[in-house]
């Protein structure tokens, strides 16, 4: 028995499509949307269609943009020499939310995943080699995240870096600030006394 509208069941099939969002969810937001007043709902699609239409990769980085460059690569303050390569768009605010990173980043959209059908010729891969291959560039530092898929794209990477003769390095990880040993797993206890620095 259908509960709900054709329409109403293909909204709700939207919102259930995008990430995080269950069908429960889904629903709330499907329902929030019809209450909006008709400008509310305008301008709510119109920022979605503006996004889809202005937003594009960056061509030096591949970070999205709305202009050719995006501004961490039009910055001339940001050290050349130091790129740092992520996942996704969204690792790149991660990182400049420390205030800690003045180099220049890469951006994968993804990481290799082949139970996911996610092979190297997916990512941006070949324009991070063309990259260190035109650009002066010392230290490429690999900040995929700490997971299977992460962890073999920047092995994969590392390897096909080695003949440039640039360093690569990767993120240290291990205990999160505010951790207690007695509730962290083998692997993150590992991974922290191979990353233990001087004090």
């Amino acid at each position: 028995m259908r509960y709900f509208s054709p329409p109403l069941e293909k909204l709700i099939e939207q919102f259930e499509s995008l990430p995080g969002i269950g069908h429960k969810s889904a629903q709330r937001l499907a329902f929030h949307v019809l209450s909006l007043p008709d400008g509310k709902a305008e301008e709510f699609a119109g920022a979605i269609l503006e996004a889809r239409g202005s937003i594009h990769m960056c061509r030096v980085c591949q970070n999205l943009t709305e202009g050719e460059i995006c501004p961490v690569c039009a910055d001339e303050r940001r050290e050349r020499g130091t790129i740092c390569v992520v996942s996704d768009p969204k690792d790149v605010i991660a990182l400049e939310r420390t205030r800690e990173y003045r180099g220049l980043y890469h951006v994968l959209h993804g990481a290799i995943s082949p139970l996911n059908d996610i092979g190297p010729d997916q990512l941006k891969i070949k324009e991070l080699l063309q990259r260190v291959a035109d650009e002066d560039v010392g230290e490429v530092i690999m900040a995929t995240n700490p997971d299977t898929e992460g962890e073999t794209t920047a092995m994969y990477i590392a390897r096909l870096l080695k003949p440039f003769g640039v360093k690569v390095t990767r993120l240290a990880y291990g205990m999160p600030a505010g951790g207690h040993l007695e509730f962290s797993d083998e692997v993150t206890l590992a991974h922290a006394l191979e990353g233990r620095r001087d004090i």
